[in-house]
């Protein structure tokens, strides 16, 4: 299950980083219909389409109350993985920002994901950041080691 979780996200991290933003009424009636469902109080949606090895995915950000949610659906208006946006320094690894500090010597966080394994087996965080003038995408797995990939 672990395996399918990090592919999962190795997949979410992986999204190109171009594309035009879309307003709620340009997001597929049957994917605001699965947000409402689970956020009946959601608000403030914007969508943009992201390729990834072939597959297209429509990321919806949206917020419910404080919160800040990123999901990735198929076009298809199939559920694919959620996140919650969180301040960086919530980040639940306290050895995480030294482990950045030594891969990146110097960052800054630009946007930070908690990916929820929708069978509960644990949590994973999505960072964007910036260094030396580029964007990274890094995945920080449950045992709060890195896995990075450059972001296109």
């Amino acid at each position: 299950m672990h395996k399918l979780l990090l592919s999962l996200c190795l997949i979410f991290l992986a999204v190109s980083a171009n594309a035009e933003i879309i307003e709620k009424e340009g997001i597929p009636t049957a994917i605001m219909d699965q947000i409402y469902k689970k956020h009946p109080n959601a608000l403030d949606f914007t969508a943009e389409k992201k390729a990834h090895f072939s597959q297209e995915l429509l990321k919806v950000r949206y917020k419910e109350g404080e919160d800040k949610f990123v999901d990735y659906y198929r076009l298809d208006g199939h559920f694919f993985v959620s996140g919650l946006i969180i301040a960086a320094d919530d980040m639940m690894f306290t050895d995480s920002k030294e482990k950045l500090k030594a891969a990146f010597n110097e960052y800054h966080v630009k946007q930070a994901v908690l990916v929820v394994n929708p069978n509960g087996a644990g949590e994973e965080f999505d960072l964007v950041l910036e260094t030396a003038g580029k964007e990274w995408n890094v995945m920080i797995d449950k045992k709060g080691n890195i896995e990075k990939t450059e972001k296109e």
